[in-house]
């Protein structure tokens, strides 16, 4: 059975998870319709920044976070210089580590998708009058929408289960910054085998119906297209 921290974890857990993926999917459109469709010569200097989470250890980025977040940090400074407090161990510290971690997850399945559309669709739209930003929302998005749909689930999914980075940045403090991951570390480093298969096979059931769901959904959309 899950106790009361637990609960406090999985709740903000969800809460992190949702919130980092709709922080990256405001921000992270734009920039993988640019990465899609520039020509510029050094944007795979852009693409290895973004895909960077991929193959940095989570520890040595959320130490880096950790110190621009803390209070003798960049950001964490001048947070305290404007009257408020650092972002290390706290909530909006973790949404912060978690878009950085969980960014490549979300802008790289957009990126393909605006690739594999091609140029046509948007030429016809232009040449019938339709302006940038409409030709945007009513041509690239709808032709794109298996790829927000992955998006959305990887990036949820994967902050689901971060706990290097939010370790670093949020520290585990029950419920404040305790998520899901590390209350798992927890009952196991207690020897609670029982709560700790609760809450694992609840998120390894949660995250295999998300990946079926994505790969149902790009395969019928494969099956209507052709």
């Amino acid at each position: 059975m899950l106790t009361e921290n637990d609960v406090y974890a999985l709740w903000i857990t969800l809460k992190l998870a949702s919130i980092t993926t709709i922080i990256l999917l405001i921000i992270g459109t734009p920039i993988a319709w640019w990465l899609a469709k520039s020509r510029w010569r050094y944007k795979f200097l852009i693409e290895a920044v973004i895909a960077l989470p991929l193959v940095l250890p989570p520890t040595v980025l959320g130490f880096y976070l950790l110190i621009a977040l803390g209070p003798h940090g960049p950001i964490g400074g001048m947070m305290q210089a404007l009257g408020g407090q650092s972002l290390a161990f706290t909530f909006t510290g973790l949404v912060i580590g978690s878009v950085f971690y969980s960014m490549p997850f979300v802008i790289q399945p957009l990126q393909n998708a605006f690739y594999a559309m091609g140029t046509r669709p948007m030429e016809v739209a232009a040449t019938l009058g339709a302006s940038p930003l409409n030709r945007f929302f009513t041509i690239a998005i709808p032709l794109a929408r298996s790829g927000f749909l992955t998006a959305t689930v990887l990036g949820f999914a994967h902050t689901l289960g971060e706990f290097g980075v939010v370790l670093m940045i949020g520290g585990n403090i029950p419920g404040a910054t305790q998520v899901i991951s590390i209350a798992i570390y927890d009952h196991v480093e207690a020897l609670e085998y029982t709560q700790a298969h609760w809450i694992s096979g609840s998120l390894l059931l949660l995250s295999f119906f998300m990946l079926m769901m994505v790969y149902a959904f790009n395969r019928r959309f494969m099956v209507v297209r052709t």
